[in-house]
């Protein structure tokens, strides 16, 4: 699925902007966009490490990607939400990118850790109902599993810097 969020908030838990999974491949609503952790500055194409701390912005709405201590509406996991205004909001908004290798690449899977409280972006198989009829529940897990691997499909790529492409290509003594 597609990670999605719309301005539609939970009906309980935190009342924040729901995060869902769909699976349509034409969806304007799932677009993200990968920025530095809350108050640091990150260059625009500088290659993400694996390890670092990102945040996830929702172009549609500016919110982050978000996760705290509610129990989320239907697993009971943790709630994932969409949080902030105009891309800033707080510390619940920082995910540490795992993944193998020194950078996050474009066509391979990674998971994002909740830096706060440890749990895994996930998905599974529970649905909603109204009024987001279909969409597939998006939360956090204690444990990393096959539910919490994601990939990039489509966006805007920036070409590496020439000293990323230095660094990667040259074992110079």
């Amino acid at each position: 699925v597609r990670l999605h969020s719309h301005d539609v908030r939970y009906g309980s838990g935190s009342g924040q902007q729901s995060v869902t999974g769909v699976s349509a491949a034409d969806d304007g609503n799932s677009y993200w966009r990968v920025r530095g952790r809350t108050a640091a500055v990150c260059q625009r194409g500088t290659p993400v490490r694996c390890g670092q701390t990102i945040r996830l912005t929702h172009l549609g709405t500016g919110r982050n990607l978000h996760s705290h201590r509610f129990a989320s509406p239907l697993s009971g996991n943790q709630e994932v939400s969409a949080f902030g205004e105009a891309g800033e909001g707080d510390y619940l908004d920082d995910w540490t990118v795992v993944c193998s290798g020194t950078y996050w690449v474009r066509d391979d899977e990674v998971r994002f850790q909740h830096t706060s409280t440890d749990v895994f972006l996930s998905v599974t198989g529970e649905q909603y109902g109204r009024p987001i009829n279909g969409q597939k529940e998006v939360h956090g897990m204690a444990t990393s599993s096959q539910n919490n691997y994601w990939k990039v499909m489509e966006g805007i790529f920036m070409q590496p810097s020439e000293a990323f492409k230095a660094e990667r290509y040259h074992a110079e003594l």
